[in-house]
């Protein structure tokens, strides 16, 4: 492992970047927090930059010096815009990584797999994108395995499928559930409910993907560390153990939610992930419990957090 007071970067602001910053700091490393606006980084010891990340002269000035270089970067949840900004940003990060000889350590979903056809998910499954955003995710990796396989760049992946959490503002858990919560109403989910589903808690991603950039020796694709699959009536249910109280859960009608569609575009880009949910989709994270150690927080504890951080975020929300 790497030694504390090395320079850790990190692009995006969005789930995991600022908590994955907070935690490298609080490692002892010094840390930057990339972002694209002014805003400042709000944690303590985390020195905030402003940078475009498909510049790569941008990028090879702000990395300079760097042990290791996170991509934690997304864009808006449309299919055209991840095609047309994904890749220049990816790029922007190789050859600036590349550079500073800086280990780059890029968050990745798990789209590109398509779907499990009865089995786990592991590092070892092949490529079978069965959506145009599996398709994108698809040619991000070919393009950063180009890159290593060049001597361009030093590279890991972490692969991590839905999240849940603290911070988890754009996951199934966050502004259409708590405030229905907390308020002591039936939450309404647009996914099956009692299908096993891997959800990667965001601290357990956090620190799977610190723990990465601070091995010299990691390379090639880790699944990140996560608890077995469960149903998401069951994840549902342990929210209400934390809460002091039973959670009802129900599915969206499928025909509502194509109709709700036409009038919301972000659903119609959810639809084509529908599949999964459709049959089991577990992830093996065998490989990462081998070399580093299982989640540290357990089922229940990673609940209360939920839990907690929902009070806190949609309280208020929930009492008008």
């Amino acid at each position: 492992m790497t030694t504390p007071q090395e320079l850790h970067v990190v692009f995006g602001a969005g789930q995991v970047g600022p908590p994955l910053a907070r935690h490298l700091a609080a490692a002892g490393h010094r840390v930057k927090l990339v972002r694209r606006s002014d805003a400042p980084s709000g944690i303590p010891g985390v020195e905030p930059v402003r940078a475009d990340a498909r510049d790569a002269a941008a990028v090879t000035e702000v990395v300079r010096g760097a042990a290791a270089v996170y991509h934690c970067m997304n864009v808006a949840y449309f299919t055209e815009q991840w095609a047309a900004e994904l890749p220049p940003i990816l790029d922007g990060l190789i050859t600036g990584a590349g550079r500073a000889r800086a280990r780059l350590v890029v968050l990745d979903n798990l789209y590109a797999l398509g779907k499990p056809d009865g089995r786990k998910l592991t590092e070892e499954t092949l490529f079978n994108p069965c959506s145009k955003k599996g398709e994108i995710r698809a040619r991000l990796h070919l393009q950063l395995a180009a890159a290593v396989q060049r001597g361009g760049v030093q590279a890991v992946t972490g692969r991590a499928a839905d999240f849940y959490g603290p911070g988890g503002v754009q996951s199934l858990f966050a502004d259409r559930f708590w405030p229905a919560a907390l308020a002591g109403k039936p939450v309404q989910l647009i996914v099956p409910l009692d299908t096993p589903h891997t959800y990667h808690f965001i601290p357990d991603v956090v620190a799977g993907l610190a723990t990465l950039g601070q091995d010299p020796a990691a390379s090639g694709t880790f699944m990140l560390p996560c608890q077995p699959a469960e149903t998401t009536r069951a994840l549902v249910s342990r929210f209400g153990e934390a809460l002091g109280r039973p959670l009802t859960a129900t599915r969206m009608p499928p025909l509502l939610l194509r109709g709700l569609g036409l009038f919301m575009p972000i659903l119609r880009e959810l639809r084509e992930m529908a599949y999964q949910w459709e049959e089991p989709f577990e992830v093996d994270d065998a490989r990462f419990r081998a070399r580093y150690g299982a989640p540290a927080a357990t089922r229940a504890e990673a609940a209360k957090q939920t839990v907690e951080w929902g009070k806190a975020a949609y309280g208020g929300a929930a009492k008008r």
